[in-house]
């Protein structure tokens, strides 16, 4: 049994990059649905289970310290490569088409909440709350609003494993729909969006060691100069010191975004990285406790998905948008920037750029989405 942290966070840093690496290589996911970062939670939670290390003071403390901390400083690097000019230099019809999924999103998860929430007393909305985060930018997103709430991390467990399984549902689904196309744009009366010309996302060089420490050293000190002004800032029961430090790194994120430093590889792929072992780290300190309520949230992932898509395509009908680009919005948000990208390109080479900028504006919205969604779910909760 582990009891001291350097083993621990050994341990953490090598199941973090276990399941990344088998995909990379070999292309490897289980059934082909549950992405590298959903097995990396599984993983160590099942080894937090089984006692391989004890929860005493020192390891208490690092999770605290290294989720307390790095959560923000993702966050700021996640804003690195989000170019708010060329976002909206793609026009208005395509960003009436993210603010419309945005909406719809909005709308899919309050109706939900009504719906199932004599089945949700106390705080089991959290889950619904950050999986709204997740669901208009990413994971991170879904991990800034857990941080910001409160929220335990039993109920982080349904919230990810809510997002794999819909999100896997969800992809099948607009990829099955593209030979639809036609039909659809006939009764929205749109033009396809398929010949649509944006220019490519640049790529910024190789990572190479000196950016690793430059970017890791930027975002900490961003997260260290971000909590020191939340210290000074009003505080409230939804907005608390950590709600103002994740809100602050994430400005101090797209600040350093439009100068000359962004130009400097290497702040995606740190990003990607730290991401995976934040997640290791909230998940070693939870277990399957309370599992028996997956279902629920199964349904509720589920319901706020149909409503989505159906509150989104009367957005199209009255807009006239496309299938494609309500599809690549779609996928921005729910799916991210991995996913949005894949599904552009099945639909039209042009696309790609659309998907990857959509999916960058989804992650500097996503957190305070999330935050929004929860204050209204906190102020309609039953107690």
């Amino acid at each position: 049994m582990i009891q001291t942290v350097w083993p621990f966070l050994g341990l953490m840093l090598v199941v973090a990059g276990l399941f990344p690496a088998l995909e990379r290589r070999f292309g490897w996911r289980v059934f082909n649905v549950l992405p590298p970062i959903v097995m990396v939670y599984l993983l160590v939670t099942a080894l937090a289970i089984a006692g391989v290390w004890q929860v005493n003071a020192p390891i208490r403390a690092a999770q605290s310290l290294l989720v307390g901390n790095l959560v923000p400083a993702l966050l700021f690097l996640l804003m690195i490569n989000c170019d708010l000019r060329a976002i909206f230099a793609l026009g208005p019809r395509v960003l009436g088409v993210f603010a419309c999924t945005t909406v719809s999103l909005f709308i899919a998860f309050l109706v939900t909440f009504m719906l199932y929430r004599r089945w949700l007393p106390g705080d089991d909305w959290h889950p619904l709350a950050a999986l709204s985060g997740s669901w208009v930018g990413g994971t991170a997103n879904m991990i800034g609003v857990k941080q910001a709430i409160g929220m335990s991390d039993p109920h982080l467990a349904m919230s990810l494993l809510t997002d794999a399984v819909c999100y896997s549902m969800w992809v099948v689904v607009l990829f099955s729909v593209a030979r639809l196309a036609p039909a659809f744009n006939r009764w929205t009366r749109a033009r396809s969006s398929g010949e649509l010309q944006v220019a490519e996302v640049a790529e910024r060089g190789p990572t190479t060691p000196e950016n690793v420490l430059l970017w890791l050293g930027m975002a900490l000190l961003a997260t260290a100069l971000a909590r020191l002004l939340a210290g000074v800032l009003p505080v409230s029961d939804m907005v608390s010191a950590t709600t103002w430090t994740i809100l602050l790194s994430t400005l101090a994120g797209l600040a350093v975004a439009h100068t000359p430093l962004a130009r400097f590889p290497g702040a995606g792929s740190i990003s990607g990285a730290m991401l995976i072992f934040v997640v290791a780290v909230l998940a070693s300190q939870s277990n399957f406790h309370g599992l028996g309520e997956a279902p629920l949230y199964l349904l509720c992932g589920i319901t706020v998905i149909a409503l989505h898509a159906v509150v989104l395509a009367l957005c199209a009908r009255v807009f006239h948008f496309d299938l494609y680009l309500c599809g690549i919005a779609s996928l921005a948000h729910i799916g991210g920037v991995a996913a949005a990208p894949v599904l552009a390109a099945s639909y039209s080479r042009a696309l790609v750029p659309v998907g990857i900028l959509l999916a960058l504006l989804g992650y500097i919205l996503g957190t305070g989405f999330g935050l929004l969604v929860a204050s209204l779910m906190a102020m309609l909760a039953v107690p």
